[in-house]
């Protein structure tokens, strides 16, 4: 790891390493930096060999700050992302990480005013949710973006779904 990684991203890979190797959470960082005061959402994503091996997240913030909004995530992203089987301490080495610290959802009309590059997407239909995070790889429309969330939340196109946009500040190593 080198001396250019984001703080979140250290600490999503220290956790992810404590986890592995010690079985726990990583503790929260004491002191806290104030930049970790705040609280938010955030999304970990791991990949290997440029795949996806595991990406959890929350579009709210569920803990008292974020980092341990990360530290949780990051546990999660890597041993709990029913895509894929949990990361064993072998792969270590051959991961790249990257949190996605969102904006609150903003809720739209239709997707006209959306941008796959610059918003993430997120569909809501009687409980049932999917979200997508802006500027992925294989994303390049956001009638695309749609139809993946609406996939992923098991929700029908004719359903009466709700929509949300939001933007993320992404921090990544490789």
């Amino acid at each position: 790891m080198d001396s250019e990684t984001h703080p979140l991203v250290s600490l999503a890979i220290r956790s992810i390493k404590h986890h592995i190797e010690k079985g726990h959470p990583l503790p929260c960082p004491d002191p806290l930096p104030e930049a970790m005061k705040i609280q938010a959402g955030t999304f970990v994503s791991i990949k290997k060999n440029k795949l996806l091996r595991g990406c959890i997240g929350t579009v709210s913030p569920k803990y008292a700050n974020i980092a341990e909004e990360v530290i949780q995530n990051a546990i999660k992203a890597a041993s709990e992302d029913p895509r894929f089987p949990a990361i064993e301490k072998k792969e270590l080495d051959q991961l790249t990480i990257s949190v996605d610290v969102l904006t609150a959802p903003e809720k739209i009309d239709d997707t006209s005013s959306s941008d796959v590059k610059r918003y993430g997407l997120i569909v809501r239909h009687k409980g049932r949710q999917g979200l997508l995070l802006p500027d992925l790889e294989n994303i390049k429309s956001v009638d695309q973006q749609l139809k993946v969330c609406l996939k992923k939340g098991g929700i029908k196109e004719s359903d009466p779904y709700e929509l949300f946009r939001f933007e993320v500040k992404r921090f990544h190593h490789s």
